[in-house]
């Protein structure tokens, strides 16, 4: 499931990384105080434009694969119940929780003992795996 937030945090962080590439690439470079000498470059600032254009190439791939992911990802997750989700979410989520503690979270939220908890996110986990990727 981490991956799911990765690709969630991509899409929504992706034009505010595109639009501080553009600024980096019309500002004015800043000379690094490191104590050692430097040659002046007639084409640093060229260099900083294509630097920057390479990154944001990268970030639009980045972000082309991300929604094509969600694009696969979201249906069949949107199929599960509300205690699936929080079943694969705690265990696998954001907060990645995953051992006794998130067996322990599911339980108080089911009303039922970490065992049976335990078996409640493998069964939450072999629906997502039949929604996504069919009967094997």
């Amino acid at each position: 499931m981490s991956i799911m937030w990765k690709y969630l945090d991509i899409i929504s962080s992706t034009d505010d990384e595109i639009k501080r590439t553009y600024e980096k690439m019309t500002s004015v470079g800043s000379p690094k105080w490191d104590g050692m000498p430097h040659a002046h470059n007639p084409k640093a600032g060229e260099k900083r434009m294509i630097n920057a254009i390479a990154e944001i190439d990268i970030l639009k791939e980045r972000y082309r694969q991300a929604v094509e992911y969600m694009e696969w990802f979201k249906p069949a997750w949107e199929q599960l119940s509300d205690d699936d989700r929080y079943c694969l979410e705690t265990f696998y989520g954001d907060g990645n929780t995953y051992g006794s503690s998130a067996a322990y979270y599911i339980a108080e939220y089911l009303h039922v003992e970490q065992p049976t908890a335990y078996k409640r996110k493998n069964r939450a986990l072999d629906r997502l795996t039949i929604l996504l990727f069919g009967k094997s």
